[in-house]
């Protein structure tokens, strides 16, 4: 099994009250690629974090072997939401894979 952790940080132009309809907007979107993209298990996600953290969300997924990140990634169904529902809203990105 392999666990794909991607954080991010809205822009600072993004209000209080967009980002709850953008983090909603993520959640929804990025959840029904579950069944759509070979090798994608599970779609969770932290949007409430503690003050204490470095990020305002983190998308936390299963895939089932290593080289399916790679076709996660560039899956036409993963980058439409991805282009639409995320990448306009963020100003940074970071990732952590592993295996267990």
């Amino acid at each position: 099994m392999v666990h794909h952790i991607v954080m991010w940080n809205f822009k600072e132009e993004i209000s209080e009250a967009e980002r709850k309809l953008r983090k909603a907007d993520m959640v929804l979107h990025l959840k029904e690629l579950v069944g759509k993209v070979p090798g994608l298990k599970t779609v969770d996600f932290v949007e409430n974090p503690l003050a204490s953290s470095t990020h305002d969300i983190a998308l936390v997924t299963t895939l089932e072997k290593p080289e399916d990140v790679a076709v996660y990634g560039s899956h036409p169904e993963h980058v439409k939401v991805a282009d639409t529902y995320v990448r306009p809203f963020v100003k940074d990105r970071a990732c952590l894979d592993y295996e267990d």
